[in-house]
């Protein structure tokens, strides 16, 4: 069990770069597409739901940096966890998703401070 709780947090600690290189090498090693099974698994949800239902899960977007790039980029690095370069390739291909399917009050927190530290920030 100690293994399984390792290998979990060997998971939740990859860095933007080993995903994509473990994405790459589920694909071509084992035939497994995981951005292809997730798409599959929400579609179904999201497509076929009652319209009036409320959203519970929302994206935070980075439009834009703004004047205090440095800033962005560095609260960026915090909230998401990536490392530095990781976080400046987030603000510098914005709009961008900062997080997604979070709840609505972390998502307005996010959006705060991303705010404050002279981002332009959108939710969906």
């Amino acid at each position: 069990m100690a293994d399984l709780k390792d290998f979990a947090e060997q998971l939740v600690n990859l860095t933007v770069k080993e995903v994509n290189e473990l994405a790459t090498i589920l694909k071509d090693e084992y035939g497994i597409e995981p951005a292809a099974a997730a798409v599959a698994m929400a579609g179904p949800a999201a497509g076929g739901g009652d319209e009036a239902e409320a959203q519970t899960e929302f994206d935070v977007i980075l439009k834009a940096a703004g004047g205090a790039k440095l800033a962005v980029v560095k609260l960026v690095k915090e909230l998401t966890g990536l490392g530095l370069k990781e976080a400046k390739g987030l603000v510098d291909d914005a709009p961008s998703a900062i997080k997604e399917g979070v709840t609505k009050d972390e998502a307005e927190a996010l959006k705060t401070q991303l705010e404050e530290a002279g981002a332009e920030v959108e939710l969906k």
